[in-house]
């Protein structure tokens, strides 16, 4: 397990999971089997938890809500050090709001999307939403991990956006998750950037190998939902003779997900390992997975001899 960072010291590393957000049957978020996957997450291969972001549905959460989520990790002794919560809105005050709030609480740093709503924006504007979140926080502790999606957000991160950024905040702007599944942007940011301390997460397990022989500093996955465990050997032997065997297993498992829903299928599988179907909700716009595919699903983990032990009960 890497290293942790409270707000304002040390650096980040290994294998964080966007945790999924848990609904009850009015919808409303359930912070007792939330706070439950967070602490089985934490004591089975993962370094540290990325709540609310897309996997966690984070943009079907109201502020109030992702705030009182956090706040009932940290009272069930979810360490603050080991959270890196999602805070980038499309509305400046939201952002603002979220991100203030994971400091005072002393989070490890904040994983923060560019605003995201209108495309096609120029650098300027995207400079502009994020040094505005960093000058109203206002506070040195502030770490921001940016978020490359552009397949989901449809607006990207661009080098000379980092660039621009790291000049202006280098205490503050301290690395960066790649989601764009393509590793030659990945390597470009690294290559630019990762010799001066800017940590670069890659978005899939898939690239974990490659990013840490690049010099990149782990992963922040969907599937680390499930199969965190099975990454961390991964992330733990990744100098070893076992690399590419243990890369390609992961990659397996992660191949059966990426067929389906992604988010639904997670939840059909911690429903399943749980023994709490109630895990299986979504909010609308998403729809839980149904039965012809979630059973074939099950099936094909079950011929892999998959499991999630302490996770039910």
């Amino acid at each position: 397990m890497a290293t942790e960072r409270g707000a304002g010291g040390g650096r980040l590393g290994g294998v964080f999971t966007p945790v999924l957000t848990p609904f009850g049957a009015d919808l409303a978020p359930d912070p007792r089997r939330f706070v439950r996957l967070c602490r089985w997450l934490l004591d089975h291969g993962c370094a540290g938890l990325a709540p609310f972001g897309t996997t966690s549905e984070a943009n079907s959460l109201a502020v109030g809500e992702r705030e009182a989520l956090l706040d009932a990790l940290l009272a069930e002794g979810i360490p603050a050090g080991r959270l890196l919560p999602g805070t980038g809105c499309c509305a400046l005050p939201d952002s603002v709001r979220l991100t203030a709030h994971a400091v005072r609480r002393g989070c490890a740093g904040v994983l923060m999307l560019p605003p995201f709503y209108y495309k096609g924006v120029s650098d300027d504007g995207l400079y502009r939403g994020f040094a505005e979140v960093i000058e109203r926080v206002g506070d040195d502790r502030l770490r921001v991990y940016l978020y490359h999606i552009p397949p989901v957000a449809q607006v990207g991160i661009g080098p000379k956006l980092v660039e621009r950024l790291r000049a202006a905040y280098p205490r503050a702007i301290a690395g960066m998750k790649d989601s764009s599944g393509d590793f030659a942007n990945t390597r470009t940011m690294l290559d630019l950037f990762a010799r001066d301390g800017f940590d670069v997460f890659v978005g899939s397990e898939r690239f974990l190998l490659e990013n840490l022989r690049a010099g990149g500093v782990g992963c922040i996955t969907a599937t680390g939902n499930v199969n965190a465990p099975a990454i961390d050997r991964l992330y733990a032997g990744w100098r070893g003779p076992d690399a590419d065997r243990l890369q390609e297993e992961v990659n397996g498992l992660r191949g059966l997900i990426e067929k389906l829903p992604v988010i639904a299928a997670l939840k059909a599988v911690v429903a399943h390992e749980a023994g709490d179907p109630g895990w299986a909700t979504v909010r609308p716009p998403l729809v839980p997975l149904p039965e012809d595919r979630r059973g074939p699903l099950l099936a094909e983990l079950r011929a892999r001899g998959f499991a999630m032990p302490g996770l039910a009960g």
